[in-house]
């Protein structure tokens, strides 16, 4: 069984298929820059183990792809995330009667909220978090909110924010605010998010392309 890193789709419009996923760019690990994708699949994965994070050393989700399912397509590559369309949206095995609104900018406090991400049992759950500070004039980056993981079941599991839970949807009163983008390496239990409304505009960009 081959291991990979792994990340979260964050939203899909159920009328288009049209999904944003990650909340940040795939880099070149040599150059740390933006990989120019034509096109690349989305495939179901399982998560095999967990690498516990600590101060100075990031933690990490590992999947396997075996048996994984393609499930729809990327067609860009943005510094706000990955973009392209779903066609085969059963294999997610979704409640499609979560659908939420999306909480626009200035809307988003400072104070209690959650993330949803699938840690074990492949099975997605909801984990409390405190939203610590909001940039609402930011537009040019993906670290628009500090987050810090509060939830006591998510810090013994992986010690806060690790890798492969980018793009976690981040909700606050029931609508829908943003995604996990990065994790803070001295103090895991905190990282960066991004407003949901940088990844829809994004997506309609990719859309209009």
């Amino acid at each position: 069984m081959q291991l990979h890193g792994v990340g979260t789709i964050t939203f899909y419009d159920p009328k288009t298929g049209d999904f944003g996923a990650l909340g940040h760019g795939i880099l070149d690990v040599d150059t740390e820059e933006l990989i120019d994708i034509a096109r690349g699949d989305i495939i179901t994965s399982k998560i095999v183990s967990i690498v516990k994070a600590e101060k100075g050393k990031p933690g990490e989700l590992q999947g396997s792809i075996d048996n994984g399912k393609v499930i729809g397509e990327v067609y860009k590559n943005t510094n706000f995330g990955i973009y392209g369309k779903l066609d085969n949206v059963e294999e997610l095995k979704n409640d499609t009667s979560k659908e939420m609104e999306v909480m626009p900018r200035e809307e988003v406090k400072v104070g209690k909220a959650s993330i949803l991400c699938t840690i074990d049992n492949n099975k997605q759950e909801e984990y409390e978090i405190e939203i610590e500070k909001v940039y609402t004039s930011t537009n040019r980056t993906n670290k628009n909110m500090i987050i810090r993981v509060t939830d006591e079941r998510l810090l013994e599991k992986t010690g806060g924010i690790i890798q492969g839970m980018s793009g976690s949807p981040i909700i606050q009163d029931g609508k829908f605010v943003g995604a996990v983008t990065h994790v803070m390496v001295n103090n895991p239990e905190k990282g960066y998010g991004i407003f949901a409304d940088t990844m829809l505009k994004q997506m309609k960009e990719v859309e209009n392309n």
